[in-house]
């Protein structure tokens, strides 16, 4: 339903998207993932037809609707996709059900039609008791519904969001999560969903790409990001908490992990040992796998125990079943196992 080719776009010296290719099937729910300037929403800008790509192409269910190459792109009201702003951007002076019933006015579809695909949109996402009322009388979170509801009233094929729920309160944000994720199964419409928050991408992705410095760092099921992760970045992004990422560096006829001699056995002189917080015990007795830290965070998190430590710059979380008697700024060891779950090259790609 939706291959992107090779795609680049500069902004005058600035490379905002690097040769990104992807290919998601039909129906699939892609979350475009990654911190605040990475390219994300770039991305869908190209997707939606509100920016030409400066090279590569985008392919809609066979058919190209943008080559940079060419310097050619289908217009946005005629790829039959749908854009829900981070904004919300609705008509102040329009009706929620005038809000809805705009796109098919300028679709020029028959008014009983019109209508009929109204109160149906309008009940799909619970609002039809706000018809009547203007965006000003209605809340934040039903403002979100009319704009969803805007959107999928024309059955686009290919449904856009750039950071929707970014303006939700944390309650509002899981209730409208559950609601999107409603809202793909009824559709089937191919999403494409912009996001920083990796909890989000993780619950509601059938596919995510992490996106770093405008490239995507890994592309796969959400499955695929934790249990495989390609590069160190991927690795330290997603996950709650992320993995820890510890440097190793070799030391006369041994090896220094954090800075502390180790018997350990790394694929390289110098390098990256990734240990899982659930893989780290937190004790008081030193051991010849342990690092003295300073305790800094302490939380229950699922009926276990998340402890966070630092020493310098070296940051790691553990999370146990049980924990030391210890306050917040004392030292305790954390323990790593005696094998990482994962080595990466000191360039961040992984080893193995």
């Amino acid at each position: 339903m939706l291959e992107i080719r090779n795609l680049h776009k500069r902004f005058g010296a600035v490379e905002a998207v690097r040769d990104v290719s992807i290919t998601v099937p039909d129906g699939a729910f892609l979350v475009l993932l990654g911190p605040s300037g990475c390219g994300k929403t770039t991305l869908l800008r190209m997707l939606a037809g509100l920016e030409l790509p400066s090279a590569g192409q985008i392919v809609f269910d066979g058919q190209t609707v943008s080559d940079g190459d060419r310097n050619w792109s289908v217009d946005p009201a005629h790829r039959n996709s749908g854009l829900v702003f981070q904004s919300y951007a609705l008509w102040p002076h329009m009706s929620v059900r005038g809000n809805v019933e705009w796109p098919l006015k300028v679709m020029k579809m028959p008014r009983a039609e019109r209508a009929a695909r109204v109160d149906e949109v309008l009940r799909m996402l619970d609002i039809h008791p706000l018809a009547g009322r203007f965006p000003n009388e209605i809340s934040g979170g039903q403002q979100q519904r009319v704009a969803i509801a805007r959107t999928i009233a024309p059955r686009p094929g290919v449904l856009l969001f750039d950071e929707p729920l970014s303006n939700l309160d944390a309650k509002l944000r899981v209730e409208m999560r559950t609601e999107l994720m409603r809202l793909h199964r009824r559709t089937g419409a191919t999403t494409v969903y912009v996001t920083h928050d990796q909890i989000e991408a993780m619950t509601m992705a059938t596919h995510v790409a992490v996106m770093n410095d405008g490239r995507v760092q890994q592309f796969g099921t959400p499955e695929d990001l934790v249990q495989q992760p390609q590069t160190a970045f991927v690795a330290t992004f997603v996950g709650t908490p992320p993995n820890n990422m510890i440097p190793v560096q070799k030391n006369g006829v041994g090896y220094k992990v954090g800075g502390r001699h180790m018997p350990v056995q790394p694929p390289a002189d110098d390098c990256l040992a990734m240990y899982r917080a659930e893989a780290v015990a937190v004790g008081r007795d030193e051991t010849p796998h342990s690092l003295p830290m300073e305790l800094v965070e302490r939380s229950s998190i699922a009926g276990r125990v998340m402890l966070t430590g630092m020493a310098g710059p070296l940051r790691l979380t553990a999370i146990t079943d049980t924990a030391p008697d210890a306050r917040i700024g004392e030292t305790v060891q954390f323990v790593l196992p005696a094998r990482p779950d994962s080595w990466f090259g000191t360039d961040g790609e992984r080893i193995g």
